[in-house]
């Protein structure tokens, strides 16, 4: 299935805007509609129709503080997350996203708890943080692209329990999946990986939008900023 190549080509122009206006690149900078168009075809999944989304409204309540619950999982999200980006890289909004993680969790008997992760854009520490904080010891990152981590708190931030890299091909049973096999890493299970869609085409299709979501993202990390417990509500 193809995602509308107008609302792929109005995504990179909205990024494109919001940086120049925000002086994190040149107009000159960035590139011209007709280069853009050229050098990202059509994505692989479908946009999730508008109208079945709910709205998703994220509120900081304060610093995170662990409350050593064995039987939760953190979810570590990026800085611009459901705030300053609202869908992933192929336009899957994130109030679906994040629906269908905790649909995961909750399936196992799990909890969960949400923390905004400013120090860092790069999700496999984001991740890392999310397990650090939680009293299970497992964690789940999501960049605003889509790229997602299951971690552990006693691995190496640059290792994982699950990685899934190329966000383009990362749909939503993938989603609820993650958050199912998060919650029985948990339980102190040794479930199956989640399967891993391959293409070796996604990265150079989407690479250049790939890079502005990044830069976007990282625009909005602080790393004087403490980790933030999120209360996420879906209107």
């Amino acid at each position: 299935m193809a995602i509308d190549e107008r609302v792929l080509r109005s995504v990179i122009e909205e990024v494109i805007k919001e940086i120049a206006q925000e002086g994190g690149i040149t107009q000159e900078a960035a590139p011209a509609k007709e280069e853009v168009k050229a050098e990202t075809p059509a994505p692989v999944a479908s946009p999730v129709p508008e109208e079945e989304v709910s709205k998703l409204v994220i509120t900081e309540v304060g610093d995170f503080v662990p409350d050593h619950r064995p039987d939760e999982v953190v979810i570590g999200l990026a800085p611009a997350f459901g705030v300053h980006q609202t869908k992933t890289i192929i336009g899957i909004d994130h109030a679906k996203v994040l629906k269908e993680i905790i649909a995961g969790i909750e399936e196992e008997g799990l909890s969960y708890r949400f923390v905004k992760v400013y120090r860092t854009s790069d999700v496999s520490f984001i991740a890392h943080d999310a397990a650090e904080m939680s009293g299970s010891g497992i964690g789940i990152g999501i960049q605003s692209k889509g790229t997602t981590v299951i971690h552990q708190k006693d691995l190496p931030p640059l290792s994982n329990v699950e990685l899934f890299s190329q966000a383009p091909l990362i749909d939503l049973p993938t989603y609820r999946a993650i958050g199912k096999n998060a919650a029985k890493y948990a339980k102190n299970e040794s479930p199956t990986p989640v399967p891993v869609k391959n293409d070796q085409m996604a990265r150079p299709k989407y690479q250049a939008i790939a890079a502005l979501l990044h830069i976007k993202e990282t625009q909005y990390a602080d790393r004087n900023k403490k980790p933030q417990e999120l209360k996420v509500e879906f209107k």
